[in-house]
């Protein structure tokens, strides 16, 4: 049980974890803060808070748990806007995409009161945003990644662990530059590549009446286009060398589909369509009914020459190129 929650952040992602807390009995009392007075006020009229703080430092002023919910780019802005409040026995929390730039704010910014600070991405979130959207089962099965620092307080890592177990998370650990790494080719990527889907429908004339015809495929393939673009932008600024790294890969694999679409090899082309049905048909998302968390290797470097990045274009094209 923690006595009071600051609420830094009253939309969608923060108001669900305070929903999702208090139906826990894990905090009693909220006190929000967002930087529109309006959706603190929405908050209040929805019971997702019990208070709103008119400034960060009021809603942080008190509370034993603090979560901060807002876009990655502000998220040092939000330290700084703390560092010189004395927070000894308060768990501190966030919700950001990336992981690794959070972690270097949290060095630079919070002195001592790192120790107390366990970064966190829980992997769920939908295509809308705002406090009216707040849903107590959004972290519900979901998985969060908990990315401590290295001078993250052990006892402060499980604190957190337990709280999101509580609310019904699946709990992983891993360090910000591997989540980064990962996420930047499950998550962060697709969202470019979604993006970059319908701009290119915009840039032509037949847009509404191609997307007249679009139909359960197309709608599922671009349904994260919708997604916030602030957050969006923040996100794909902070991760964006592993993200291009990803879109290289994706270009080269990209290139050499069209080189046989080219050329007729309809056997080579079906090899490679098979490989990816067979990928995608054999995928379980990880949790209770499905495959574990897989153990990742060290982080990609973000260059085409790395290991990581190295691959056989041969395996793409065949020995006919």
């Amino acid at each position: 049980m923690f006595e009071q929650l600051g609420l830094i952040g009253c939309g969608l992602m923060g108001g669900s974890f305070a929903l999702a807390a208090r139906r826990a009995g894990l905090v009693k009392r909220v006190v929000g803060y967002s930087k529109s007075p309006t959706t603190t006020q929405r908050a209040l009229q929805l019971g997702v808070i019990d208070a709103e703080a008119p400034s960060m430092l009021q809603a942080i002023s008190g509370a034993d748990l603090v979560l901060v919910a807002v876009p990655v780019g502000v998220t040092e802005t939000v330290f700084q806007s703390v560092k010189h409040l004395r927070m000894r026995d308060t768990l501190i929390m966030d919700v950001g995409s990336t992981k690794r730039d959070v972690a270097d704010a949290a060095r630079r910014v919070l002195g001592e009161s790192a120790a107390l600070f366990v970064p966190a991405h829980p992997i769920a979130g939908r295509e809308v945003s705002g406090v009216d959207n707040a849903d107590p089962d959004l972290y519900a099965g979901q998985q969060v990644i908990l990315t401590p620092l290295e001078t993250t307080r052990p006892d402060y890592l499980q604190r957190a662990t337990e709280l999101w177990q509580a609310i019904g998370s699946r709990v992983t650990c891993m360090t910000p530059e591997a989540h980064d790494t990962a996420l930047a080719a499950v998550s962060h990527f697709p969202h470019l590549a979604a993006f970059a889907l319908m701009l290119s429908l915009v840039e032509q004339k037949e847009e509404a009446a191609f997307l007249d015809l679009a139909g359960p495929g197309f709608r599922d393939f671009t349904r994260i286009a919708a997604a916030e673009p602030h957050m969006w932008r923040d996100v794909l600024i902070a991760n964006q060398e592993q993200v291009r790294h990803q879109s290289r890969l994706f270009r080269k694999a990209l290139v050499a589909l069209e080189h046989h679409m080219a050329q007729g090899r309809a056997d080579e082309l079906l090899r490679l369509l098979g490989q990816a049905s067979a990928a995608r048909t054999n995928w379980k998302p990880a949790g209770p009914t499905g495959n574990p968390p897989a153990r990742l290797a060290a982080p990609a470097t973000p260059d085409d020459e790395s290991p990581h990045a190295r691959f056989s274009m041969s395996s793409f094209f065949g020995t006919g190129l």
